[in-house]
C-alpha cells in the first residue's frame, strides 16, 4: 500500500457560505465544485437517500473539500482541541499578524496569534460551522 493524501474533507451546512468563507476570508482558490447522489453514493457513505454538493479548494499542496449533505444530519457537538476525535484543518500563512489583523469581525480567534516553544506561531479560528483552523506562520 502506498496512499498519498487527496483531500481533506469539511461537513457545512451551506456550501454557498461555506465558499464564501473559505475562498473570501482564507483566500483559497475554488478548484470545482459538483455533485454526487445514487444508490452507490449512498451506500457507500452509509446514509440512505443521500446526495450532496462538493467544492474543492487549493489550499497549496492539500486540497479541501467542502461537502453539504442531503438529508443534512443533526449538528455535531463543539470540539475542544484535546478531546479524542477532534479535528482541525491546519494552515500556513506567511504573515500570522498580517491575516489575524484582517479577519472580519464575525470571526472570533479563540486566542491572539501565539508563539509556541518551538517558535511556530498559532492561531486558532472557528468557521461559520464551527470546524476548527489552525492558522500558523513556521
Amino acid at each position: 500500500m502506498d496512499p498519498t493524501a487527496h483531500h481533506f474533507a469539511v461537513t457545512v451546512s451551506d456550501l454557498d457560505r461555506a465558499i464564501a468563507f473559505y475562498r473570501d476570508t482564507l483566500g483559497l482558490e475554488v478548484l470545482s465544485e459538483f455533485a454526487v447522489g445514487g444508490e452507490a453514493f449512498a451506500t457507500g457513505v452509509g446514509i440512505d437517500g443521500a446526495s450532496a454538493q462538493f467544492a474543492h479548494l487549493e489550499a497549496g499542496d492539500a486540497r479541501i473539500e467542502l461537502v453539504e449533505y442531503t438529508p443534512e444530519g443533526e449538528r455535531a457537538a463543539e470540539t475542544e482541541l484535546n478531546q479524542p476525535g477532534a479535528n482541525h484543518l491546519g494552515l500556513e500563512v506567511d504573515d500570522l499578524d498580517a491575516v489575524y489583523d484582517s479577519l472580519p469581525e464575525s470571526v472570533e480567534p479563540i486566542a491572539e496569534p501565539q508563539t509556541t516553544e518551538s517558535g511556530t506561531r498559532i492561531c486558532f479560528i472557528r468557521d461559520p460551522d464551527g470546524t476548527l483552523l489552525e492558522l500558523l506562520e513556521l
